[in-house]
């Protein structure tokens, strides 16, 4: 067999492992060689990559439409901010403590919505995002400050003696958590779990007469995605030293599924293809701020009209929005 010309699955094979040693390099050597402002918006493109790896889950995983994503990117970060000017709890402890109060908050409301499909639950998840930025503005049970938030938030620091304080070393806190979720998500899309999501997806009714529990599979999964989502909002409420509603908006939650759109569903790939998208556009048109929307709304239709699967798909098992649409329609005629 004449191996001086490779067929293309061998040179695809190659590309990506050229990628896979690339670009983790390249993060690494990225904060050395720019000043303090790139290496935040490097920091910022980390925070959007953690949110789009935990909605992910969600719509990508079992195509779960939410678009309240954002209430549970604020309980972690209002849980952070809370507890440790309150109770002066370190950051550094907070960060799982954020994970499971946002965990505990999608357990509570989504147990009872978790039956609802495509376009109802799309609808009720707005308004659960609504009602927790509605609370956090009329300061619920007086913790929250109200529009001005929560200040003079702790940094992180590992016993006093070291404290992450800097741009770089924010930069390196979040890429490290999200290289960990990235292999803990993985191995998780391999695992027994990630095969019932994608079961889900596909065919709720048929996943269900095979034996899976789709209920416990649902609510898992928004279990799992708020949990990634309170750690994205620890990381950023310490960074900026405050929170407050204006940071979790309707539109927040739209910016977090445009990644996945973006970037292709149940592709980790493509979130964070997604992910640098959202973070470096904005810095990009920064010079013509009155277009930026006109610009990022044509891209979104060129993509929907010409790249429905995202710019990176998910080779297998994987979903676009077109096919969501009509597995719902053929829901709701059944």
């Amino acid at each position: 067999m004449d191996d001086s010309n490779p067929s293309p699955v061998r040179r695809l094979h190659l590309y990506e492992t050229i990628l896979l040693f690339a670009v983790p390099v390249l993060f690494v050597v990225y904060p050395f060689a720019v000043n303090d402002y790139y290496i935040d918006i490097g920091f910022y493109f980390g925070i959007y990559a953690l949110l789009g790896l935990s909605l992910n889950i969600v719509l990508g995983e079992v195509g779960l439409f939410d678009l309240g994503h954002a209430g549970f990117y604020a309980i972690g970060a209002y849980t952070t901010a809370i507890l440790n000017t309150k109770l002066g709890v370190p950051v550094i402890i907070l960060i799982p403590v954020s994970a499971l109060a946002a965990a505990l908050f999608a357990y509570i409301v989504c147990s009872p919505i978790i039956h609802l499909r495509g376009d109802y639950l799309c609808v009720v998840t707005i308004g659960m995002g609504e009602i927790v930025r509605l609370a956090l503005i009329n300061n619920f049970l007086g913790l929250t400050g109200g529009p001005n938030g929560v200040y003079n938030i702790d940094f992180p620091s590992f016993g006093g003696s070291f404290v992450i304080d800097s741009s770089i070393e924010y930069y390196f806190l979040i890429w490290i958590i999200v290289g960990v979720s990235i292999v803990g998500l993985i191995r998780l899309q391999h695992s027994r779990i990630g095969r019932a999501w994608n079961c889900i997806r596909e065919d709720e009714v048929a996943a269900g007469t095979t034996g899976i529990d789709v209920r416990y599979y649902k609510l898992l999964a928004f279990v799992l995605g708020a949990a990634l989502a309170g750690v994205a909002g620890n990381i950023y409420a310490s960074k900026l030293m405050a929170v407050s509603p204006e940071s979790f908006t309707f539109w927040e939650s739209c910016m977090m599924f445009c990644i996945i759109l973006i970037g292709g569903m149940g592709s980790i790939p493509g979130v964070l293809i997604g992910a640098a998208f959202i973070s470096l556009f904005p810095e990009i048109f920064r010079p013509f701020a009155m277009y930026r929307m006109l610009v990022f709304g044509v891209v979104m239709i060129l993509m929907m009209m010409f790249r429905p699967g995202g710019a990176w798909p998910r080779r297998r098992g994987g979903a676009d929005l077109p096919s969501l649409f009509s597995r719902m329609r053929k829901s709701h005629d059944g």
